[in-house]
């Protein structure tokens, strides 16, 4: 049992109780491969257990499910849980994603949550994704107006370096008006994309001090643009383990920090996570995508766990 720890972390979460940031927890399947019976235990014991989000990111050279096709399967399954994807945007058409997302939308009555990610440059990645050389950044500054018009309902004229069009229209818009648009990343240059484009973001492998700079940066950002930016919309992707991990994971985790530090930012055990996740509501943030390191054969007892270790701090 993960209740009544410590004091400190007793006192962290009667603080977050307290204060008024809405706390909301996703969960992220992790590596796991698309097997329909061990998806949909996932998605039937969330909807079941109360969680706010499942979230599926992404991976054009792994294995693990498309979001936008696991979502679809999700959103057939459930009423309430919402429906998260990290989507590499490229390789795809603007204006075919800009309908698939549009309609996914639609099949989940409004519960698509939309982060757009600019891949992980895997070998491979770029010839299959039809980028070649050029930048990321660049496409997704050009891309993010053109997806808002659309779904704004604008018919579009459009000539520019990724994509030309004349007099384009979207055939299906989303249920949200308007849908949301987050981010990632945490260089500077994503940061400065997050304050002048972006909803929202989501980082990962943070520790707490430095998300929050994160987080004060993007909002000087996006005042410094004329833009607001809801400070509830700030998150953080987090992985966790409930045992100590093998010499080879943590060699591997260390390998995404240039420090190679993990501490603040891989909590082992119930009582790390429930204070990691303490401290970051300090900071300001408030939307957690909590990942397992490693695929989970048996969601039951996991999400089980998951639930008496964290569900209360959901609010």
């Amino acid at each position: 049992m993960c209740r009544g720890l410590t004091v400190d972390c007793d006192f962290a979460i009667a603080k977050r109780q307290a204060g008024p940031m809405k706390v909301r927890i996703a969960i992220s399947p992790g590596a796991s491969t698309p097997d329909p019976t061990t998806l949909g235990a996932l998605i039937d014991g969330l909807e079941g257990h109360g969680f706010d989000t499942i979230w599926l990111s992404d991976v054009p050279m792994g294995p693990m499910v498309d979001p936008l096709l696991g979502l679809a399967f999700a959103a057939s399954r459930t009423t309430r849980l919402k429906l998260g994807a990290n989507v590499v945007p490229f390789g795809r058409s603007p204006f075919v994603l800009a309908k698939e997302l549009a309609q996914l939308d639609q099949l989940s009555n409004g519960r698509l949550l939309l982060s757009l990610v600019p891949g992980l440059d895997q070998p491979g990645e770029r010839a299959a994704l039809t980028i070649g050389r050029r930048h990321r950044g660049h496409a997704l500054d050009e891309l993010i107006p053109l997806l808002r018009r659309w779904w704004d309902g604008e018919t579009v004229d459009y000539d520019g370096e990724t994509f030309q069009c004349t007099g384009l229209s979207l055939p299906a818009r989303p249920v949200q008006q308007p849908l949301e648009i987050w981010l990632g990343g945490v260089g500077p240059a994503a940061i400065d994309r997050s304050g002048r484009l972006s909803d929202g973001w989501l980082g990962a492998n943070l520790t707490p001090s430095e998300a929050g700079i994160a987080t004060r940066r993007i909002l000087e950002i996006a005042d410094a643009a004329g833009r607001d930016i809801d400070p509830e919309h700030f998150g953080l992707s987090i992985p966790y383990s409930r045992t100590p991990l093998s010499p080879e994971v943590m060699v591997a985790m260390r390998a995404r920090r240039p420090d190679g530090e993990l501490a603040g930012i891989l909590p082992v055990g119930c009582d790390a996570l429930r204070r990691l996740l303490g401290e970051l509501v300090d900071e300001g943030l408030s939307k957690f995508v909590l990942r397992p390191l490693g695929p989970i054969d048996e969601w039951n007892e996991e999400l089980d766990w998951l639930a008496d270790t964290v569900l209360d701090l959901q609010s």
